[in-house]
């Protein structure tokens, strides 16, 4: 345990104690402070108190912090592209072929693992020591996804994807010629009722937007685009992509049978734009495409 202490001052008599808390600690969320008093953690002049209580001036605050548990996952030696890191957060240029949780099958190469390794400043979310990923990319989509170091961050940038103000930005090659130059995609997403193990548009599952924008048209056979989430639902731009009839290349589970080989979608998460969890920053990041997507594009502008 950790123990930490603060006095209230005349401005903030009268304000709930789990309010003011918030305020005062800076790697905390609410979610954890609520737990400090549930397990009877916070005191108020060493007499326990509940998250309701109201702050008198000259108070003294106590409480005391559960010391992170480390995470049943071995740290790795990956590499790893970091491409901004500082105490609260880091954004991670993901390669193609890397899990991000661990799962069956994939137990020490990924993200995870390797966030593990080259991280030795994380407080925990949720009291385990490990990295909060906010959002996830599929094994064979490339590129940025950001990553929290503690329970506050964590929230933030949750809450700023529930509320749709942190944006994704995706680029694809996608089979057949889109004649309209953009569009949005608005059809629910959920597992499919034919194959379990994929997802498909369908009446019960969760809202799902996609917008698109052309880049290039390909010789009439392929188009390569841009897609932006309003929402982020699992495989949610390959199915989209996939239900106006413009499968991705290379999708193994949602493209044509007969495509181009790039080891999975020709997908990558070019743009990543958000508020910074703590110091409100306006954050924006790019990364190019991997040498591997460029070669597909360029085969098939001299190919077809």
């Amino acid at each position: 345990m950790s123990e930490f202490s603060y006095q209230v001052t005349n401005e903030e008599a009268g304000t709930r104690i789990d309010k003011l808390l918030v305020d005062v600690t800076e790697d905390f969320s609410r979610s954890q402070i609520k737990m400090w008093f549930e397990k009877d953690l916070v005191s108020v002049n060493d007499k326990v108190v509940k998250q309701n209580y109201k702050c008198q001036n000259g108070d003294t605050i106590e409480w005391m912090v559960p010391v992170a548990k480390p995470l049943d996952v071995e740290p790795k030696n990956i590499p790893i592209d970091i491409v901004y890191e500082d105490q609260d957060i880091l954004v991670i240029n993901k390669q193609s072929g890397m899990v991000v949780h661990p799962a069956a099958g994939h137990f020490e190469d990924t993200l995870v693992n390797a966030l593990l390794y080259h991280c030795d400043d994380m407080s925990g979310i949720n009291g385990v020591k490990r990295p909060g990923i906010v959002h996830r990319i599929d094994k064979d989509t490339s590129g940025l996804l950001v990553v929290a170091k503690h329970d506050k961050a964590h929230e933030r940038l949750a809450k700023q994807l529930k509320e749709k103000t942190m944006k994704r930005s995706y680029k694809a090659i996608v089979h057949g010629d889109i004649p309209h130059d953009y569009g949005t995609i608005d059809a629910p997403v959920g597992r499919s009722e034919k194959n379990r193990q994929l997802m498909a548009v369908t009446e019960k599952g969760k809202p799902a937007v996609t917008h698109f924008e052309v880049i290039e048209r390909l010789h009439g056979k392929f188009t390569f685009v841009k897609c932006m989430l309003e929402t982020g639902r699992t495989h949610q731009i390959r199915v989209h992509m996939k239900y106006i009839g413009y499968p991705l290349v290379g999708d193994p589970k949602y493209g044509q049978r007969k495509t181009i080989d790039v080891e999975g979608q020709a997908l990558h998460a070019y743009q990543l734009k958000f508020v910074h969890p703590v110091t409100d920053e306006q954050m924006e990041f790019e990364a190019p495409l991997p040498t591997k997507f460029e070669q597909v594009l360029e085969n098939i502008r001299k190919s077809y």
